[in-house]
C-alpha cells in the first residue's frame, strides 16, 4: 500500500509597504481609498520567497526588513516537496523572474506570488492585490505618475538572494 503524500501549507505574507500612506492619501490622489503599496511573498518549508528588482529571494518568514507582515493569506496546501519546490524557483529565476523583468506595474512581486500559488494550490491570490495596478493606473493621477512609478525597483532588504547552488537545496 502506498504511503500518503505529505501536505505542506501555503501562505501568502501581506505587506503594506507604503506603512499606511497609501491608504491615507488614495482618496485625495486617486478619488478612492485603495490598500495600495501591497507587496505579497509566498511562504512554506520554512522560507518566505519575494521577488524585486534583484531578482527571486528567500528569508526566515518575516525575516526581511519590512518586519513582520500585515496579514497572512491561507492559500491551502501542497503536496509539492521542497526539493521540487527549490527547482522550479531556480527556473522562474532563471527565465520569467529574473531581476531586470521587474515591473513596479505589470511583473512584481504579486505577479510571482500569483505564480507561485497557481503552480502550488492550482489556486490565484486575492484579486484585491492582482488588480490594484490597474485599478491605480485607470485614474487620471496614476497615469500621470505613470512614468516616475515604471522606473521605480523594488527589492526588500533582509533576504538571500536566492540560487539552487546557495545552500538551499
Amino acid at each position: 500500500m502506498e504511503e500518503p503524500l505529505a501536505l505542506h501549507p501555503v501562505k501568502l505574507y501581506v505587506y503594506d509597504l507604503s506603512k499606511g500612506m497609501a491608504r491615507r492619501l488614495s482618496p485625495l490622489m486617486l478619488g478612492k481609498s485603495t490598500a495600495g503599496g501591497t507587496g505579497t511573498a509566498p511562504a512554506l518549508h520554512k522560507d518566505e520567497f519575494f521577488y524585486g528588482s534583484g531578482g527571486i529571494s528567500s528569508c526566515a518568514p518575516g525575516g526581511t526588513l519590512l518586519g513582520p507582515p500585515d496579514s497572512v493569506v491561507d492559500l491551502g496546501n501542497t503536496e509539492v516537496t521542497e526539493e521540487i519546490f527549490l527547482e522550479y524557483l531556480s527556473s522562474l529565476g532563471e527565465s520569467m523572474f529574473r531581476g531586470e523583468s521587474y515591473n513596479l506595474f505589470e511583473h512584481n512581486c504579486n505577479t510571482f506570488s500569483n505564480e507561485v500559488a497557481q503552480f502550488l494550490t492550482g489556486r490565484k491570490i486575492p484579486s484585491y492585490i492582482t488588480d490594484l495596478p490597474a485599478e491605480v493606473l485607470a485614474t487620471p493621477f496614476g497615469q500621470a505618475l505613470r512614468p516616475l512609478l515604471d522606473s521605480i525597483q523594488i527589492q526588500p532588504p533582509g533576504g538571500n538572494t536566492f540560487s539552487r547552488h546557495n545552500g538551499q537545496s
